[in-house]
């Protein structure tokens, strides 16, 4: 079995090949049982941690399994949320083929999904980015968003300022033009695209900023308590998915607009299997505000696996 570290893992996974590999996947499927979530009492003082169990397959092909953990209160301690290690295995015969750092594959795998959105959400002429947050995802997302919107601009906002001086002077950030941006309200109403990447609770981002033609693309929520965008972005928006049967369930950004009314399952307009199957156009006029929640798919962490492995 071999071992892909952190950096060999980056090395392997390009971002355009990635968006491929997962634009393939999400075409072809696979077999993905619904991922394990199990709440974990976390230290004093921290917030619950979770636990995931994430496995995916093809029918002869691979097999693989993500295992991943994230404490919130790892924040103060100056470590990342997410911790996770992934499995890659032989689907004819079981044999173990790779122990691949999960952290960097999810952070690949994530923000290349939300630029894969991108490709069928944004206008194509979209020129200003505004990544909200300042975690390790962050700079990810402005790269992967890059890659398929060549050129765009990128400004990054945070509680803490020099947090997102920190983001935008990231090697992942480097070729790009890049600051950041004080006012959270004016940044979202000067932006194309606004990727929000945080482990908020309340609303950051309200309908009434967003001006027509934006592209929203929501990350960082990934239970029902959490939450990005207010109601009325839910309104306001056309909405997607990754998946109807993970977001739908686990995404306060959805959870809750459907609880209060302001949005109903059948308002999500597609999810990436019907994006990527052509069975839905994506972008239907340049002023129409679309928005795309994520909450991730083992599947997604299954092809990015592949494509490192088969690249190696």
């Amino acid at each position: 079995m071999k071992i892909f570290d952190a950096a060999k893992t980056a090395e392997l996974l390009p971002w355009g090949a990635v968006v491929e590999a997962l634009e393939q996947g999400f075409r072809d499927g696979c077999e993905m049982p619904v991922r394990h979530h199990h709440g974990v009492a976390a230290p004093a003082d921290d917030p619950e941690a979770t636990l995931l169990l994430m496995p995916a397959w093809t029918a002869g092909g691979y097999l693989g399994v993500k295992v991943a953990t994230v404490f919130p209160g790892n924040v103060s301690r100056g470590l990342g949320a997410v911790q996770a290690s992934y499995i890659l295995t032989s689907a004819v015969t079981g044999e173990p083929l790779a122990l691949i750092d999960g952290l960097e594959l999810t952070l690949r795998r994530t923000a290349a999904a939300s630029a894969l959105a991108s490709k069928f959400l944004s206008r194509s002429d979209a020129r200003r980015l505004l990544v909200v947050g300042t975690g390790n995802l962050a700079p990810h997302l402005a790269a992967a968003h890059a890659a398929v919107r060549p050129g765009i601009e990128v400004d990054f906002w945070g509680r803490r300022p020099e947090k997102a001086a920190e983001a935008s002077r990231s090697p992942l950030a480097r070729g790009l033009r890049t600051g950041t941006a004080a006012d959270l309200e004016a940044a979202v109403r000067a932006a194309d695209i606004v990727s929000t990447a945080t482990l908020a609770t309340r609303p950051l981002v309200f309908g009434s900023w967003l001006e027509p033609g934006v592209h929203v693309d929501l990350v960082g929520g990934f239970t029902p308590s959490m939450r990005e965008a207010d109601d009325e972005a839910m309104r306001r928006a056309t909405v997607f998915v990754d998946t109807r049967d993970g977001a739908l369930v686990e995404a306060g950004d959805l959870t809750q607009p459907i609880e209060s009314g302001a949005l109903t399952p059948e308002d999500v307009a597609a999810d990436l299997y019907d994006l990527c199957r052509g069975e839905h156009g994506g972008r239907g006029t340049a002023d129409e505000i679309t928005l795309f929640k994520s909450v991730g798919a083992a599947l997604e962490d299954l092809f990015a696996a592949i494509l490192l492995w088969e690249r190696s």
